[in-house]
């Protein structure tokens, strides 16, 4: 509820108008304006087996001071499966907290499958907080994907024909995806998972602006 509350009326609302100037969150009741901080949120997404929560893992070990990396699987739960509203309170609620923690003065790097698709967050309420969102989506090729896929224990259910399909479709979504707001892509088909987590750590820092775009070692784009 952490600003979404008004400290004037007391009205909760997260439809705040924002005005980027402060800048201030304005509750549309009462007009009270409270400043916040509206810090850039970071998503590395990516189909299943691409190598997103591995790469978060390892990120964690070795340490990123100037970010919270946050894998969004912790907050799954039977209560945000309805894919009849397009699964938004599950977007949402994610959008609210990476909000609050950026009032500490230090921007999310959340790693998740559908949140890495630009149209399931840029839709959403909680979306004018940021001051913008950056989509990082790791790929790789169909047979590897398929490998590491069929490689994960029974328990996970991952190895059902229609569970790869569907990782596969995903994946390829992500390559061919060319719209707006873009998608940076980094190929992990052949790369050591080290490899891969300090390539997304490169990414992470150049968006932060602590390294230059021109020149730099991007990942590369598919095409």
């Amino acid at each position: 509820m952490m600003y979404n509350v008004c400290p004037q009326c007391g009205l909760s609302r997260a439809d705040k108008i924002i005005d980027p100037e402060g800048p201030y969150a304005i509750c549309p009741e009462c007009g009270a304006r409270q400043p916040f901080k509206r810090l850039p949120l970071l998503v590395v997404g990516g189909a299943s087996g691409s190598g997103k929560s591995t790469a978060c893992q390892h990120l964690m070990r070795t340490g990123m001071p100037d970010v919270v990396l946050l894998d969004s699987d912790i907050l799954w739960a039977p209560a945000f499966d309805k894919p009849e509203e397009g699964y938004q309170s599950f977007f949402e609620i994610w959008l609210r907290l990476c909000k609050n923690i950026n009032q500490s003065g230090r921007p999310v790097t959340l790693f998740g499958a559908g949140l890495g698709v630009p149209e399931n967050l840029e839709t959403c309420t909680e979306r004018r907080y940021f001051s913008g969102i950056h989509y990082l989506a790791l790929v790789c090729g169909e047979s590897e994907l398929r490998h590491r896929l069929e490689e994960r224990p029974a328990w996970r259910g991952n190895r059902s024909p229609a569970f790869l399909d569907s990782q596969a479709q995903f994946n390829e979504w992500f390559k061919a995806y060319t719209g707006h707001p873009p998608i940076q892509r980094l190929d992990t088909t052949n790369a050591e998972p080290e490899e891969t987590a300090r390539r997304v750590a490169r990414w992470i820092h150049a968006v932060l602006g602590e390294l230059p775009h021109e020149g730099q070692e991007d990942p590369p784009q598919e095409r």
